[in-house]
């Protein structure tokens, strides 16, 4: 089904994933919102590109069209439009649905979760969206995934590209979708779908691949700046002068040496508009390659400022800038470390487990630990009426609870507790 259930391990694992990327964003002044699984189907059409294909589609017994939410940034931008909203700052960690084929080797299902961070306002230029691309940088910094780079690029620049190879405005989103395939295949295949599926000539296919395969810094944005035909269309000068302008931003934040602003980046949703970017894991194969080999893309994002404006009846636009992680991406880069270190993962984060040596001291037991519970502090017991105290330090051992609170005849005579550290062995009455 593409789907799948998680044992405890794995659940713990992805439970303490979320909670790091959410503290992320929660650092960074975000408010929780949550939006229904079930969107209206003319809801979602027409906002994804070549991706509506994956829409689930559902009728419900009246006949209402309804479709599963396919992401969480449309959903996000009808909540804004209905509540004429025009300013937020928010996260929103929760369940998407696609229908496609799956690689769950790859972290790609039908259904798996999302964490998006957005910004929705009238800012001055490229100073949220210089955010988001800090919000990624400590996200992946923080999780010690290996080296990374996030590739930015500009959805005005590419038009601009398009238009001076002789695009026809018309083929602007199908040449941009199948630029975005740039990561997954070589030129020589992109520029063949260019021309015979998208019907571009074999010149503006050969011109667009001049520009699509160049990525650098603000060296390159300056030699673009430069460019006798880039310079001449008014998309592409906008675009590139706040690209330089949100380079300024990130080497204030000092993360240019993370940043690389790659020209063949199109992410292929219809719904962006400016800023674009998407973070991909390198994997240095052995110390003789130069060029580190990609290993996936773990996050992305960009800029919408129409999208809003869509679900507004008299189409009033809220700029927005947003930033998705992939969470699945991620865990499943998480999860093979794991298996592969052989280190246990604990399930649960119980600090003690109420003990007792001997035998009708159940009613000792569950007093003590009622107290715990009362008290915050996280305790378990086993769910025998006499079990061996072997068995119990034994199940502490191998759940990893780090602490035996031990209750016997002596210690109920003397008013005391006897507390254990497990992995020392060491015990201190109190």
């Amino acid at each position: 089904q593409g789907t799948r259930d998680h044992a405890p391990a794995q659940a713990a694992l992805r439970e303490r994933l979320l909670s790091s990327v959410v503290s992320c964003f929660k650092r960074h002044g975000a408010a929780a919102i949550d939006t229904p699984v079930l969107e209206l189907r003319e809801m979602l059409v027409g906002k994804y590109g070549e991706g509506a294909k994956l829409i689930y589609e559902l009728q419900d017994q009246g006949g209402e069209l309804l479709a599963l939410r396919y992401d969480l940034t449309v959903p996000f931008a009808r909540y804004l439009a209905m509540n004429k909203i025009t300013k937020m700052k928010r996260y929103h960690v929760a369940k998407v649905y696609r229908r496609d084929n799956p690689a769950t080797t790859r972290g790609r299902y039908r259904e798996f979760y999302q964490c998006d961070f957005d910004i929705a306002g009238q800012f001055d230029p490229m100073i949220p969206d210089a955010e988001c691309l800090k919000i990624v940088h400590e996200i992946l910094s923080d999780l010690q995934l290996g080296d990374f780079v996030i590739k930015v690029n500009d959805r005005r620049i590419l038009n601009g590209v398009f238009a001076v190879c002789g695009v026809p405005e018309s083929q602007f989103i199908p040449a941009c979708c199948t630029v975005d395939k740039l990561d997954k295949m070589p030129w020589e295949e992109v520029r063949s779908e260019m021309v015979g599926e998208k019907g571009l000539s074999p010149e503006a296919a050969d011109r667009i691949g001049e520009y699509v395969q160049l990525h650098g810094g603000l060296d390159l944005i300056e030699q673009l700046l430069q460019d006798p035909k880039l310079s001449q269309n008014k998309e592409a000068k906008e675009g590139l002068g706040d690209m330089k302008l949100l380079f300024e931003y990130l080497t204030l934040f000092g993360i240019t040496g993370k940043i690389s602003f790659d020209l063949s980046l199109a992410r292929g949703l219809d719904y962006y508009t400016g800023v674009i970017f998407e973070a991909v894991l390198l994997q240095q194969e052995n110390e003789h390659v130069e060029e580190p080999l990609s290993v996936g893309s773990v996050a992305g994002g960009g800029r919408y400022d129409g999208l809003v404006g869509m679900f507004d009846a008299k189409g009033r636009k809220v700029p927005c800038v947003g930033v998705s992680i992939g969470i699945e991406r991620i865990f499943s880069i998480l999860e093979q470390r794991l298996e592969a270190s052989g280190e246990k993962f604990r399930t649960t984060e119980t600090q003690v487990l109420v003990a007792t040596p001997q035998k009708n001291l159940l009613a000792a037991r569950m007093k003590l630990i009622s107290e715990l519970w009362d008290a915050g502090i996280k305790a378990e017991m086993l769910y025998k009426k006499d079990p061996k105290l072997l068995k119990q330090l034994q199940y502490c051992e191998d759940t990893g609870i780090p602490l035996a609170a031990i209750v016997g005849e002596q210690e109920l005579a003397d008013g005391v507790v006897k507390l254990r550290d497990v992995a020392t062995r060491k015990e201190v009455r109190m």
